[in-house]
């Protein structure tokens, strides 16, 4: 972040102008995502809440306290990550988690949050930054691959999915083809992910110390258990009579599903509603309860999240070391 020459009031306007806009975007894009919602109507949404018995109080408190660990584990997680560049706290861990989360809530693939971490570091150490960001969560996506196509297979298996598989071969014609230019790409190591070349991937993660990688998947793995628990939770509070092996079949399909469509993070809400609601009906469960599901864990897992975020986006203040403001 350089302002150039301007003189050092006039810096630190902009400075706050900036944190200011970051937290006024991330609330108006809440708040038109609650009340322009045209699948689901917030005042019926609230209504079906309370129709249902959500807000009783060991309910809320049982979903908060899973949502808490679901945000506890991510902030070890990045705590895990950086030690392999600096040792912080989970204080610190916890302002640049949240804090990025705020950032990066109205942008395409949730991409501010690689920049927004990388701000509370000097900029001899950003790149890094952003390297361990991406490992983290690649790591997650693996994660959710993986417990998804199994998953899904064992979904396939149960019910019928009505799978049109002429289409089916045409999108793995499209994969294969994909995965032909990628290995062309490799060899001409020109490919590049988030911005960085495979060969400076390839070394960074050759160089990050084995004890690191594996604490940061074993905590994605458990990450995904709290959040796919949570899933299950709700949709057993809304009276859902699904077991719990059928209903993570679902829930682990819709995650893979929704992870793979290509998508900007403003619309991920949309896309996991109408993968969701197109898989849980075909064991009959109805659209609304799906969408109210869907949209208490955006509010829960992101919404909450973000908000206690915005403290830290404003008292945000850049590396003393670092001469950019």
């Amino acid at each position: 972040m350089n302002f150039g020459g301007l003189p050092y009031k006039t810096k630190q306007f902009f400075f706050v102008l900036i944190k200011l806009s970051i937290v006024v975007g991330a609330f108006y894009f809440i708040y038109n995502k609650l009340t322009n919602n045209k699948d689901l109507n917030f005042n019926d949404f609230i209504q079906y809440l309370s129709q249902n018995g959500v807000f009783s109080l060991k309910n809320i408190s049982f979903l908060i306290i899973l949502t808490g660990f679901n945000w506890f584990f991510e902030i070890i997680k990045w705590k895990i990550l950086v030690s392999y560049i600096r040792t912080i706290s989970f204080k610190n861990a916890l302002e640049q988690s949240l804090g990025a989360l705020t950032a990066s809530l109205f942008t395409p693939n949730r991409i501010g949050e690689y920049g927004a971490k990388a701000m509370y570091f000097n900029s001899t150490l950003r790149k890094k930054v952003m390297l361990l960001n991406l490992t983290g969560n690649m790591m997650q996506m693996v994660v959710t691959v993986s417990i998804g196509g199994i998953g899904l297979y064992l979904m396939h298996r149960t019910y019928d999915l009505n799978i049109n598989y002429f289409k089916i071969s045409r999108f793995l014609l499209i994969i294969i083809l994909i995965i032909g230019f990628s290995i062309f790409g490799l060899q001409q190591n020109k490919f590049r992910i988030k911005g960085f070349s495979i060969e400076k991937l390839k070394s960074f993660f050759k160089d990050l110390p084995f004890t690191i990688q594996r604490s940061a998947f074993g905590i994605s793995v458990v990450r995904y258990l709290i959040f796919s628990f949570q899933f299950y939770f709700l949709l057993h509070t809304f009276g859902v009579d699904l077991t719990y092996l059928n209903a993570m079949m679902i829930i682990t399909s819709m995650y893979l599903l929704a992870s793979i469509i290509p998508s900007i993070f403003i619309f991920d809400v949309i896309i996991k509603g109408s993968v969701a609601v197109y898989l849980f009906s075909i064991v009959g469960i109805d659209e609304f309860t799906i969408l109210s599901v869907i949209m208490i864990m955006w509010l829960l897992n992101f919404v909450l999240p973000s908000i206690i975020g915005s403290y830290y986006v404003l008292n945000f203040k850049l590396p003393k070391t670092d001469d950019n403001l």
